[in-house]
């Protein structure tokens, strides 16, 4: 198999972050292991099956990590690697840059 080829870095890690969903998911998860339901909660415009999807393509990343319980109710947590500990400065980076965003234009946060 051929290496993938960039044509700058920030296109390599487009390819991890690209989407809607992916960025939300890590920005749980920077503190906090949670289920999946606790996820779902914390982002309630995203469907089950796109959050199943971007949740195996994360793990299949080595961003996230899954730990299933094997018990009965099934109990899966999610929490980052060290891998996707190191994005944590990116994502604080984004979070500012937003925040400033939502003063600048006199917009509100969800609560």
């Amino acid at each position: 198999m051929e290496p993938k080829r960039f044509n700058c870095s920030i296109e390599a890690t487009l390819e991890v972050l690209s989407g809607k969903w992916k960025t939300l998911i890590l920005y749980h998860l920077v503190d906090h292991t949670l289920r999946f339901a606790e996820l779902k909660r914390k982002i309630p415009d995203i469907s089950q099956k796109v959050l199943t999807e971007q949740l195996r393509q994360l793990e299949k990343d080595g961003l996230i990590f899954r730990k299933d319980y094997e018990q009965n109710p099934p109990k899966v947590e999610y929490s980052l690697t060290d891998y996707g500990n190191s994005l944590k400065s990116v994502l604080s980076t984004m979070c500012r840059w937003g925040e400033n965003r939502i003063r600048q234009n006199n917009w509100q946060l969800k609560l």
